[in-house]
């Protein structure tokens, strides 16, 4: 996989409290919720490259889930018509980097994925948890969709620390109480040795980094947006990776320090 960093990180959640605590969640202010940032062009490539030769391990939707994901592309589209790059004609769209995508060209889904850096989750709530019934992933951070998908929130987080049984009981009533007028994102960090955007894991594979040699920060800016028609909640990423060496002194030697423990 080829290094796709950004120039610099918009966000250092280890250093700011608002985004350091648990679960850090921050109002999205209007035009907000989707990032286009400096590696657009080369994300998009990749993300074009993955959909093409690994589809089954990037994409995958359920029964049912197809409403949400149509109104989820109208959503895209409604949020992309003001920003510049974007041209946004009845059946096709611009995008910043040249390409033109059809909007009949695939399921609405994976036209949408294929329009913003974000990968895009869709949650649905056929019972007392919400489930994941649709997904594009392809910048995933030590996880697979082959393994979360069809999950509810509990599944999806496991193995996540501290995620036990009374945060499951706070994010579900969270989930439950969302409203489309009110977005919310927040962020986490992980250090890695590898700045490859496509790496899966299997949960029973645990992540172990080298911290002799070079290393980058991966943020990635995770944002709930609830649906007004279909009462999805989408659950989007949009993905950094820049070089310790980039981060300012102290951001950098706080992250180390954590790591090593």
């Amino acid at each position: 996989m080829p290094e796709i960093c950004q120039k610099s990180l918009p966000i250092m959640p280890w250093m700011e409290e608002r985004t350091r605590r648990l679960p850090g969640l921050n109002p999205i202010a209007p035009g907000e919720w989707l990032q286009i940032d400096d590696a657009y062009g080369p994300q998009m490539a990749l993300r074009e490259r993955l959909l093409s030769d690994h589809r089954d391990d990037v994409f995958r939707q359920a029964d049912g889930a197809n409403e949400a994901a149509a109104e989820l592309l109208e959503r895209i589209l409604a949020e992309l018509r003001p920003l510049p790059g974007f041209d946004i004609a009845d059946n096709t769209v611009t995008c910043p980097d040249g390409r033109c995508v059809g909007l009949d060209d695939d399921t609405p889904l994976i036209v949408a994925a294929r329009l913003v850096q974000e990968d895009l989750l869709i949650l649905q709530k056929p019972d007392i948890e919400h489930v994941l019934t649709a997904a594009v992933l392809c910048f995933p951070a030590s996880w697979t969709l082959a393994e979360k998908f069809g999950g509810t929130l509990s599944v999806i987080h496991n193995p996540v620390v501290p995620y036990d049984p009374a945060m499951a009981q706070r994010v579900q009533r969270m989930f439950d109480l969302m409203r489309p007028e009110t977005p919310m994102w927040r962020a986490n960090y992980l250090l890695y040795d590898d700045p490859a955007l496509f790496q899966p894991r299997p949960e029973n594979d645990p992540r172990e980094i080298r911290l002799d040699g070079p290393l980058w920060v991966r943020v990635e800016r995770q944002s709930l947006v609830k649906l007004a028609q279909t009462g999805a909640v989408v659950f989007s990423i949009h993905s950094y990776v820049v070089p310790l060496s980039r981060l300012p002194c102290r951001a950098a030697e706080l992250l180390v320090q954590e790591k090593r423990g």
